[in-house]
């Protein structure tokens, strides 16, 4: 398993290292220097335990990608996840809202940390708004898919399978949602979040629309013009985990904010997690564990809506981030548990093959002989 994590570990050894001189720099001091690095290690844990459920919706895409477009997405995704979300995105806010210019935005979180995390926290709203449509819109439709035919939990997944007949039904409970939330807001809120939430929803139809263009025919052409649909297929695929990657990630990079407002200290610990989120990636996929675990897909998507639900919620209520972290972790743990139980059930109506047979570990993996 350690072959999978040692990318994360070399680069948090360097990222902890820039650490070390930031906060030597910043503080002059040996104890300001290791709260610094604390501050980082805390931050790379927070990221990987809110976006664990992430890695799982990743795994579920990619183990369908073509080899090309997985390895695409697990090199430049990485530096868009962690270059673009957690540094250029936070300076693309502060600019907008703040009317300056990108460099102006680069000094000012330089130079005044406080007016910096005012600015980026005064965007919550709409943040909020945006990141828990478009989730929110991810989880619903796994759920209502009426082609679905596997059940973690089935009193409350077989009535939305039904409802996913019905066109549009997903749309339409989010967009109740934003409104019902809206009225516990303030008025110039409420239009800044219905509208970002829109704009959610938008991207969201645009991404899926973007895929089902590029989508690869059955029976298609062979040879050049089949590589060429394949690697349109990859595209549609690549540009949702990215779109999906983002609204993970605008929790984590609000929420960092309690810890620290340098941008520089937050763009370190959120992007360890970042990098050991695409190592578990690459270890689900790998490993096939979606497979071998057939509930955790859906503790995962169970997760997705409450981290929408909690979202949206935030911008009327306080919710810590230890509490999305903990649910999300919950949920993905409990449908490991109903996996491991489901395994047991089938496995004692199945008589094994004696060719195939082999001692089984603690852990309920076959040992080689």
């Amino acid at each position: 398993m350690l072959q999978y994590y040692k990318g994360s570990l070399l680069f948090t050894a360097v990222c902890l290292g820039l650490a070390a001189w930031l906060g030597s720099h910043l503080t002059g001091s040996l104890s300001g220097t290791l709260g610094v690095l604390w501050i980082v290690l805390v931050l790379g844990v927070l990221e990987v335990s809110l976006s664990f459920d992430n890695a799982v919706v990743n795994a579920t895409v990619l183990r369908d990608m073509d080899p090309t477009w997985q390895r695409r997405f697990l090199t430049w995704g990485i530096v868009i996840a962690v270059f673009g979300m957690r540094i250029v995105f936070p300076l693309l806010v502060v600019a907008i809202a703040a009317r300056l210019r990108p460099i102006d935005a680069v000094r000012l979180a330089a130079t005044d940390p406080v007016t910096y995390e005012r600015i980026i926290t005064g965007a919550h709203v709409g943040i909020s708004g945006f990141g828990g449509a478009f989730l929110a819109m991810v989880g619903l439709t796994f759920f209502l898919d009426d082609d679905k035919d596997s059940h973690w939990i089935g009193p409350i997944e077989r009535p939305f399978t039904g409802l996913g007949r019905i066109s549009g039904v997903a749309i339409a409970i989010v967009l109740l949602a934003l409104l019902g939330i809206s009225r516990l807001i303030a008025p110039d809120e409420a239009m800044t979040f219905v509208t970002s939430g829109i704009f959610g929803l938008v991207a969201y139809v645009a991404v899926g629309a973007i895929g089902t263009l590029l989508e690869k025919d059955e029976g298609g052409p062979s040879g050049q013009g089949a590589a060429v649909t394949v690697a349109k297929a990859g595209l549609g695929a690549f540009l949702y985990l990215e779109v999906l990657d983002a609204s993970f990630s605008f929790d984590g990079v609000i929420g960092a904010f309690a810890l620290s407002n340098n941008l520089f200290v937050i763009a370190l610990g959120l992007g360890i997690g970042a990098m050991f989120v695409r190592s578990m990636t690459v270890m689900l996929v790998d490993r096939g564990t979606l497979t071998e675990y057939p509930y955790l897909e859906h503790g995962a998507f169970y997760a997705i809506i409450a981290l929408a639900a909690i979202m949206l919620l935030s911008v009327r209520f306080e919710i810590p981030e230890t509490v999305t972290g903990l649910i999300g972790a919950g949920f993905i743990g409990l449908a490991f548990i109903a996996s491991v139980r489901s395994n047991r059930a089938a496995g004692d109506h199945e008589p094994i093959a004696l060719e195939d047979a082999s001692p089984i570990g603690p852990t309920g993996e076959h040992l080689q002989l």
